[in-house]
């Protein structure tokens, strides 16, 4: 089967004050991402920035075939949630935007208000493959293109910068610290025997500091010692199968000119053995497995910049699974 995950960027309806101005712009964006969507093939698709539930069903309509969805009851303020489209049904588990028991509210901008849950939920299923049930996490961290207030994307100063800079990392690390505990849930200890993974758009690299969050005990990287050798751990760990992917395609969306790596599937012991591939795509025509050179645009500090164009500004990241 294929496992992957994609940021559809602002998949809303046309006439919105964030999707497409037309209903022209809004065909050509659903016909770029239906291209992309049919030739990798997924079994199993997390997605990210769905608009209304109806811009999801319009997208799968133009795939064709039989598709289930399943959406996150809670989107941003703009409006973008998360999902799941698989082939086989899906079981809702938890949707859930609270942060863990423990954890604090977080500052969010100069007045001083707070963050007391994720900007935008987490969503678990359960769906049944040949190889028996599988359960999955999705989720969109907070975003390192920052916003200001009176809806600026570009601050006054450089310690104003600096300063939601930082918020933007309080909120990115609870966040990943929410969607761990959420992980914990899944794998309820027996990622030994537990096909789980963890899917989205994380917001920021491998190394990154909340990346790691989720991976758990020590040794949960691929080509360390704990990966050959089996510990108490390997029940609690996921691995990020980014070191899978070959390094020419290590990068799911480009900013500012710069190759990033922010969207990744995490999966359980068990899972994480029987990968047989990884990579990124773009391509519409040879498939996942293509080699060729990424079609991505580079994006700026300005989200609305890119309003009328057609498919997405990240690749999806998949997984082969035996």
């Amino acid at each position: 089967m294929l496992l992957g995950t994609w940021n559809l960027e602002n998949l809303y309806r046309p006439g919105g004050p964030s999707g497409p101005k037309d209903k022209a712009a809004y065909e050509a964006k659903l016909a770029a991402l239906a291209a992309v969507v049919t030739a990798l093939g997924p079994d199993v698709l997390g997605v990210q920035e769905v608009g209304e539930p109806e811009a999801l069903a319009d997208l799968l309509e133009t795939v064709g075939g039989t598709w289930h969805a399943a959406l996150s009851a809670h989107p941003d303020g703009r409006g973008i949630r998360v999902g799941v489209i698989s082939r086989t049904p899906l079981e809702v588990l938890a949707d859930t935007r609270a942060y863990p028991v423990g954890l604090r509210p977080v500052q969010a901008d100069d007045s001083g208000a707070t963050s007391d849950g994720s900007g935008r939920g987490f969503l678990a299923v359960e769906t049944v493959t040949p190889a028996g049930p599988l359960r999955v996490a999705v989720a969109h961290l907070k975003s390192k293109l920052l916003s200001y207030p009176g809806d600026r994307f570009f601050p006054r100063d450089e310690g104003e910068r600096a300063r939601y800079g930082a918020y933007a990392l309080y909120r990115r690390a609870a966040e990943a610290t929410a969607l761990r505990a959420l992980a914990d849930e899944l794998l309820a200890g027996d990622g030994r025997e537990r096909d789980v993974a963890v899917l989205g758009d994380l917001n920021d690299e491998v190394q990154a500091a909340t990346t790691q969050i989720l991976l758990g005990p020590p040794g949960s990287e691929l080509g360390t010692r704990g990966f050959d050798t089996p510990d108490q751990g390997d029940g609690a760990r996921l691995w990020d199968v980014a070191p899978l992917i070959p390094a020419e395609r290590r990068y799911s969306r480009i900013n500012s000119g710069r190759r990033e790596l922010i969207d990744h599937v995490l999966t359980s012991h068990r899972l994480v053995h029987r990968l047989t591939s990884a990579g990124t795509s773009t391509d519409v025509g040879p498939g996942p497995g293509s080699q060729e050179e990424l079609r991505l645009p580079s994006v700026g500090p300005d989200p609305a910049a890119r309003r009328n164009e057609p498919g997405s500004d990240h690749a999806p990241v998949w997984v082969g699974i035996d």
